[in-house]
């Protein structure tokens, strides 16, 4: 039993306390928690685990120790990343999963194997930047034709799954069709996309999901979904730092025998090899089985290590009571600003972070940087400041966060 399995064991198996947290849970973030800051930007970057930093170093150390005989170990590690993603995507297979520096990698991934030239891709205005400059850039340089399903004109901007669904109807040919499960912007849950994926399918097309700021927050259940592929990472609530996305394919594109697959990817390369070691030149291009076939060129190890201590974290304590207990925070902290009389934005279904408006200038950032100097890290997007506390702010550091809010906001 590893640290990190032995503090949440210790915890129990019933809902998450602040007492139980505070013995059992802190010293396993001991170095981060010795900044001096009310962090609730926990929706960004993730804090990192004690552990994180000797997982880092045994990369180091098998690379100084073994040199290129480490590739056997750091294999395996990559083998368990993908494994433990899977299982958090609620997939049967770890080689579903196919790691990526960052999210639109896999994007790209997925874009450059549908099976026309200039793929017709319906995404919504919601999406993360990335997906958003990637999907322009293709429709740009004539390579996709892409229709954008607009928010409403709520405040904060809110998707419809009728819209989305709307838009798919509305046109003689859809190939893909890119939606979040939770908008990175506002924290909005898209209730429903159950029935997108399904619109989609009727018309031949595929889904793909975004679930970077779900995994961790929300069960996603990709398999029960039936979207045929997921992006996301580890950058937030899975705390794995830069470094650590994928790719997630659904089973049903996998093939496990010589049989040619029924889609492959332009972003491809050697570690897609049906014989990766074996240096054969056949002209022919041949696949690896199943999932491997949509690996690339050389694979990065050390973001298998990094994200190691976050996913046995999040995968030990689960996302259920991790759910819980945040949601419980959000309303300890919401009725704290209500007395205060600062306002708060949260859609009805909605991810692990709530939105504070600034009215007080044009530039949210004022308020972010007004925070940052009285001790309280948080950041913004559209004009919000968004908040994130997680099982590591106690609700004396939330009243402490209230009042400093109160006074920036006054």
């Amino acid at each position: 039993m590893t640290v990190i399995s032995e503090a949440i064991s210790a915890i129990g198996d019933g809902p998450l306390t602040e007492d139980g947290l505070c013995r059992h849970v802190f010293p396993l973030f001991s170095r981060v928690l010795q900044r001096d800051e009310i962090y609730l930007a926990n929706h960004s970057l993730g804090r990192p685990l004690d552990q994180t930093a000797a997982d880092i170093a045994e990369f180091a150390s098998l690379w100084a120790a073994r040199m290129d005989d480490a590739w056997g170990p750091w294999m395996n590690e990559i083998g368990r990343y993908r494994s433990r993603v899977a299982m958090l995507l609620g997939l049967p297979r770890g080689d579903c999963v196919t790691p990526r520096v960052n999210a639109g990698q896999g994007l790209r991934a997925v874009l450059n194997a549908l099976p026309v030239a200039r793929p017709v891709v319906v995404a919504t205005r919601g999406e993360f930047d990335s997906m958003d400059f990637i999907l322009k850039t293709y429709a740009h340089r004539g390579r996709a034709e892409v229709h954008w399903v607009e928010a409403d004109d709520s405040h904060p901007p809110l998707l419809s799954v009728d819209r989305i669904i709307a838009m798919i109807e509305s046109l003689p040919r859809v190939d893909l069709v890119l939606v979040s499960q939770v908008y990175y912007a506002t924290g909005q849950v898209l209730e429903g996309i159950g029935r997108v994926v399904r619109a989609v399918h009727e018309r031949g097309g595929l889904a793909i999901v975004d679930c970077y700021h779900a995994l961790g927050v929300i069960e996603v259940g990709m398999a029960a979904l039936d979207a045929d592929f997921a992006i996301g990472g580890c950058y937030k609530y899975l705390r794995g730092g830069p470094g650590g996305g994928f790719l997630a394919v659904h089973p049903r594109h996998l093939r496990d025998d010589d049989a040619e697959p029924l889609l492959r990817t332009l972003d491809t390369g050697w570690f897609a090899k049906q014989d990766t070691f074996g240096f054969q030149r056949p002209e022919e291009p041949l696949l690896a089985p199943g999932g491997d076939a949509w690996m690339d060129s050389t694979p990065a190890p050390l973001l298998a290590y990094q994200c190691r201590a976050g996913l046995e974290f999040v995968s030990a304590i689960g996302v259920c009571r991790l759910r819980d207990y945040n949601l419980t925070q959000i309303a300890m902290l919401q009725e704290l600003l209500a007395q205060r009389g600062v306002r708060v934005c949260r859609p009805a279904s909605a991810g692990a972070f709530m939105l504070v408006p600034w009215e007080k200038s044009p530039d949210a950032m004022d308020a972010v940087n007004a925070l940052k100097a009285a001790g309280v890290n948080v950041d913004a997007r559209l004009g919000f400041v968004r908040v994130c506390p997680d099982v590591l702010n106690t609700r004396a550091e939330l009243e402490r966060a209230a009042e400093i809010i109160t006074r920036v906001w006054s």
